[in-house]
């Protein structure tokens, strides 16, 4: 498959194709690492259930296998739940993408890329959702065994030449729970390059002075789109900025600088994507894209808005949330992933669609520094009110206490929802766990059978 390929091919009703897919029983949900905290009223408060260390993890690094893009720390889940249209009595299927870095790729880059999860993305399958076996052949036209979308070595100008990042991935589905085989899968990622940044640009503290000076390479993210006919290998779409991102943190200084509205900030970094498609908006807000920055003079973490017509070319709208100045978001809000709305009928065993949209995100408290996950909702994707944390990071000792991070949420047949997330524990080791939404509405992890079959 070609690294590239030309948006033209791809120029059909992605809407009407999409308009389906938040499924009865798939709903995208994403999440991971910055902050935030409301006028809020706690509730729906996560319980740790007191699980004995690591019982509810579903993935883990392939740290038996050195080699391995995901060796080092996995992160950023998006599970999809479906059946195929062929065969739609042959049981559901669930399918995770996710990224992970070795310790070679940060060897490689000079130990300089920013501390997160990014590198390369790769993907699973399971057939109940908590068991899952990693996918170890990945494309054929990438850069390592095992990925779907590796670094971009083709054009030396990208912006995606030193790690690459996962936000969202939409699926073709003929109905809410139906594969289209024929379709096209789209995934939505993030990516950085080999430009290098003072850290002391990037934080409002003062530094010692040994850190002055130190920098880090691939900071300045920018989104990428990437199409597949099978959900296994995937080609850069090209976008219109220069280094072929669809979207690039604004600068009012650049020359060829995209139209914002009045009063929108400048950017460190743009990230994290997760795109949900509105089929009660207007046709110019068919798709919605909620991405992570840092705005360049505040030095803030926001999560802004950003609208298309038909998936590819995006247009920045404002900025949707903030952190307050205290509580659990204090440092920022960040990784966020949408859902829209839906009831549970029990007569029809079916999920039907609501009025407004829900958001889980990332929060980082200035006082602990940890990462817990969150809630906003809204009526019409635009003006959001905070709710505030719905999963705590887990006890003491437990393979999540250092933070909670990039929640993806999926709804079940049976009328529950579940969440996949990434933790990390105090010795900075991240793995992918589960949770699921009690009848009394608070997300408690969910033990497993049985850990990952790759690891």
């Amino acid at each position: 498959a070609p690294k590239q390929s030309n948006l033209l091919l791809w120029t059909l009703d992605l809407k009407m194709m999409f308009s389906k897919i938040v499924p009865a029983s798939v709903l995208i949900v994403s999440v991971p690492s910055e902050a935030w905290t409301p006028t809020f009223q706690q509730h729906r408060f996560s319980r740790n259930m007191n699980l004995k260390a690591a019982q509810n993890v579903v993935l883990s690094p392939s740290s038996e296998d050195q080699s391995a893009f995901d060796s080092l720390k996995v992160g950023s889940p998006r599970v999809h739940r479906y059946s195929r249209e062929e065969d739609p009595d042959g049981g559901t299927e669930y399918i995770m993408w996710y990224h992970g870095r070795s310790k070679t790729q940060e060897e490689e880059m000079d130990n300089k890329l920013p501390p997160l999860t990014s590198g390369r993305i790769g993907r699973a399958t399971s057939r109940n959702g908590l068991v899952w076996e990693k996918d170890t052949k990945g494309s054929a036209s990438e850069d390592m065994v095992g990925v779907s979308l590796g670094l971009n070595t083709e054009e030396w100008w990208g912006f995606d030449t030193t790690h690459v990042g996962l936000g969202s991935v939409l699926l073709p589905m003929t109905t809410p729970a139906v594969l289209n085989e024929g379709g096209i899968y789209i995934m939505y990622f993030m990516g950085g390059n080999h430009e290098e940044q003072k850290v002391a640009d990037l934080v409002n503290a003062e530094l010692p002075e040994q850190m002055k000076e130190r920098t880090i390479k691939g900071i300045g993210m920018k989104i990428g789109v990437a199409v597949s006919q099978d959900g296994v290998t995937f080609g850069r779409v090209e976008g219109d900025d220069p280094s072929g991102a669809c979207i690039a943190p604004h600068n009012s200084k650049d020359p060829n600088a995209e139209k914002v509205p009045r009063g929108f900030p400048e950017e460190i970094y743009c990230a994290w994507p997760d795109v949900v498609v509105n089929p009660q908006g207007r046709k110019s807000e068919g798709f919605m894209m909620y991405y992570s920055t840092m705005t360049k003079d505040t030095k803030e973490k926001c999560i802004v808005r950003a609208i298309s017509e038909d998936g590819f070319r995006w247009f920045k709208s404002d900025v949707v949330l903030r952190p307050d100045e205290e509580g659990f978001d204090a440092e920022g809000c960040a990784r966020c992933c949408i859902i829209r709305n839906a009831e549970y009928d029990r007569a029809s065993g079916k999920w039907e669609f609501t009025r407004g949209w829900t958001m889980y995100y990332d929060g980082a408290s200035s006082e602990d520094k940890k990462h817990r996950i969150m809630q906003a909702e809204s009526r019409d994707g635009k003006k959001w009110n905070k709710i505030g944390v719905v999963m705590d990071v887990g006890d003491v000792d437990s393979w999540d206490h250092k933070g909670v991070s990039s929640a993806h949420v999926i709804r079940l047949d049976d009328g529950t929802m579940r969440m996949y997330y990434q933790g990390e524990d105090e010795s900075g080791n991240v793995k992918i766990g589960v949770s699921r939404l009690s009848d009394s509405g608070v997300w408690e992890r969910e033990e497993t059978a049985a850990f990952s079959l790759a690891g």
